[in-house]
């Protein structure tokens, strides 16, 4: 009998996968998606007054972790709850590049079993924080995964959430419970913090920070002295900015800026963000988009009506591309990403 729930399960999936496939594909490009919200004149100089966000697709569960692949020109992202990973290329629209993305096991694992954040190592190769997996992974040339990390002095991880690498190699990320079915009352959970990691170079993971309460996207500075991190809470909806010494630990911190006051008002949480080469900070959260310049100010917001995950650069540097809830959105801009 389990045997057969579970072939239903997974017939009902593919059949359900297929039609939303249709679905996506289906849908042309439509531009004037949303507004863009303009409270400092300096976001004229990132975004001219002219340009709108363009939907590039739809019909995703929920989209997170965009990475954009130069050698072939296409863009990756996480629809986590259908534990894929998908692709979307100009003139060929959306295809499934893998699955499973972040789940392997057999039995339920809840309602966000797939990968979420999604960055490039030094090689090209596709990293994934998993979160039913609950770990830091590579994809290789050679086609399998490689376990980059799995736990911390022995306990496994909650659900690995998002990823930045270094300059010199190394891997940050945030490790908050979201992944885990149960989330912080889950059984299977082995750590009592979410905690702030860097994975080096030599395999040594250190745990830099365990004081955020649900630690989400981060991203460094162009010069990578500061380290922001978010913190999806809803009691207390902040960024933070760490000082990064020159050996890789985080120094002193401060609050970078706090929207606690706007969460149940607008749709989403503070979550994924990206720099651009001036330090602008592009950062998800209530509302959607929010560009702060380098000193906390808040220059605008890309409104995208719905709850929204993540963003990053693509195709020469000035694409930002948005994960939106169900939509793949993409913003013209007259900025670049850092290190672009």
């Amino acid at each position: 009998m389990k045997n057969y729930r579970t072939w239903c399960t997974g017939l009902c999936f593919v059949l359900l996968f297929c039609g939303v496939l249709f679905t996506m594909n289906a849908n042309a490009a439509e531009k004037g998606f949303g507004k863009i919200i303009r409270l400092d004149d300096r976001l004229n100089d990132i975004i001219p007054q002219k340009n709108t966000v363009t939907k590039l697709a739809s019909g995703f569960t929920w989209a997170e972790g965009p990475v954009w692949i130069a050698e072939g020109g296409y863009l990756l992202f996480s629809d986590i709850p259908r534990n894929s990973v998908m692709k979307w290329k100009e003139g060929e629209g959306i295809s499934v590049f893998l699955n499973p993305s972040g789940y392997t096991g057999h039995d339920y694992y809840g309602l966000e079993p797939g990968s979420n954040g999604l960055a490039l190592d030094k090689e090209g190769q596709l990293m994934s924080c998993e979160h039913g997996d609950r770990r830091v992974s590579v994809l290789t040339k050679g086609g399998g995964k490689r376990t980059f990390i799995d736990n911390y002095m022995g306990k496994r991880l909650n659900s690995p959430n998002d990823l930045v690498m270094k300059s010199n190699g190394d891997i940050y990320f945030t490790d908050p419970i979201y992944g885990l079915p149960d989330r912080a009352n889950d059984a299977r959970r082995e750590l009592d913090f979410c905690g702030v990691y860097r994975l080096s170079t030599d395999g040594t993971l250190t745990l830099l920070t365990d004081e955020m309460t649900r630690p989400n996207g981060l991203a460094f500075s162009p010069d990578e002295s500061k380290l922001y991190v978010a913190q999806s809470d809803p009691d207390a909806a902040i960024w933070r900015e760490f000082v990064v010494h020159e050996d890789g630990t985080l120094g002193e911190d401060k609050l970078f800026y706090d929207i606690t006051n706007e969460v149940g008002k607008k749709p989403g949480l503070p979550d994924g963000l990206k720099v651009d080469a001036k330090g602008n900070l592009f950062a998800t959260g209530p509302g959607g988009v929010l560009i702060f310049s380098p000193d906390a100010t808040l220059l605008g917001v890309i409104e995208t009506g719905v709850p929204t995950a993540n963003c990053g650069w693509g195709n020469d540097g000035h694409s930002l591309y948005i994960t939106a809830d169900s939509h793949l959105l993409r913003l013209e801009t007259t900025t670049k990403g850092a290190g672009w």
